[in-house]
């Protein structure tokens, strides 16, 4: 009877680490709140898509809607195309400054037979900050100066289902490069992403597939940075993509919509 036990003890934590990478539910979650200048709030939601391979595409509707206190909203801002594992920080939902603190946003998403929810309200414990923010997405310790990346995005025409996107980035040059201590010189001897800004392009809302070709630039310090890419559509549709700049601890998302004929 003990060896059973303990068996079935040790298998616990085996099942718990199954991986699988298709067929699992995406699930929204509440980031937490910001406040506006103007006195306005901000729920801030991101997700977490339990496949490690599968990208999960979740049209705005019955299955992928807001609620904003008593109103249900189709169409809030939220992805339709979700990649897999763990995407923070992804869009807002802004209500007015004196919206009821007992009142709710919530995210629900239908996929894989399960039905989730993200709630948001104005706990304070769940204030955001940026150095949470920058904690949060690995960007280690917050530079108290730093300022998040600038990024424009040309205009592009779709021409034979592809389009060519340009994007471009300029930062202010925090945070600085990492430099090993010569007292400690192992200190940094695990890989790090180097300092400087990246610009990246992801899929927001998609009727089909796209590829970027490429879909990121090098990382880049002390300089603007440009990424030039082909994008390619598998089907007609209103597709929505989107370009972030990233210096490893501030990002500035901008978000462009491309109708394929």
């Amino acid at each position: 009877m003990l060896r059973l036990t303990i068996a079935c003890l040790l298998a616990i934590p085996a099942l718990a680490q199954v991986q699988y990478s298709r067929g699992q539910n995406v699930a929204p979650v509440f980031e937490g709140w910001e406040r506006n200048p103007d006195g306005s709030y901000n729920m801030v939601f991101g997700y977490l898509n339990r496949n490690y391979e599968e990208e999960v595409d979740i049209p705005i509707g019955s299955d992928n809607s807001i609620t904003v206190g008593d109103e249900v909203f189709g169409d809030k801002g939220q992805p339709t195309h979700f990649y897999p594992r763990r995407q923070r920080f992804l869009f807002r939902v802004t209500v007015p400054k004196d919206w009821d603190k007992s009142k709710k946003v919530i995210w629900t998403l239908k996929s894989a037979g399960r039905t989730d929810q993200a709630k948001g309200w104005l706990q304070p414990e769940w204030e955001l900050s940026q150095d949470v923010i920058v904690e949060n997405m690995g960007g280690g310790v917050p530079d108290p100066g730093n300022k998040a990346p600038v990024i424009t995005v040309n205009p592009a025409n779709v021409v034979s289902g592809s389009a060519t996107l340009v994007a471009s980035a300029m930062d202010d040059g925090l945070p600085k490069p990492y430099r090993r201590a010569p007292s400690n010189p192992d200190r940094d001897s695990q890989p790090r992403r180097p300092r400087g800004v990246q610009i990246k392009w992801t899929v927001y809302r998609a009727p089909g597939k796209v590829t970027f070709t490429p879909d990121s630039s090098p990382v880049v310090y002390g300089e603007p940075v440009t990424l030039t890419s082909k994008a390619t559509f598998s089907a007609p549709g209103t597709y929505v993509l989107r370009a972030t700049a990233n210096d490893g601890q501030m990002f500035t998302s901008t978000d462009v919509t491309l109708t394929v004929k």
